[in-house]
């Protein structure tokens, strides 16, 4: 008997924490980002395709940080520069200890790559993605 409560509390145990981790993924249509000195946190995303997203982003860092989404299908090279300029679908910039609350709206469904477009920042790691699913 102790060993099918056991096995019962265990597989009940996993259900939840399995359950726990699905719901990180799931599409929302609020993202909220911290910037600091040199990352996203956090740096992935999921989103619905085709709708207005709202993003609240906040400058931890003690410099000027941007929040770039590179349009579907390209990236950086060895770092942002000129030549990216016509690779951003969307971006927004913020000063250091400042806050923005500013919408976009998603792109088709896809891959894409988030950088911070001040000079130095992607060499130094500030990267992330965003996953963009069919709604």
């Amino acid at each position: 008997m102790k060993k099918s409560s056991l096995l019962l509390a265990t597989v009940l145990a996993l259900s939840l924490v399995l359950t726990a981790c699905g719901a990180g993924n799931a599409p929302t249509t609020n993202l909220k980002v911290e910037f600091t000195d040199f990352a996203f946190n956090p740096d992935t995303f999921v989103i619905p395709a085709g709708q207005e997203i709202t993003l609240e982003a906040k400058n931890s860092g003690a410099v000027v940080h941007e929040f770039v989404i590179m349009k579907l299908g390209t990236t950086v090279g060895e770092d942002f520069g000129d030549e990216d300029e016509e690779n951003i679908y969307w971006e927004v910039e913020v000063e250091p200890g400042q806050s923005a609350t500013t919408t976009f709206t998603a792109p088709e469904a896809g891959e894409y790559q988030i950088v911070c477009g001040t000079e130095g920042h992607f060499v130094a790691g500030m990267v992330g993605s965003m996953t963009v699913v069919a709604p």
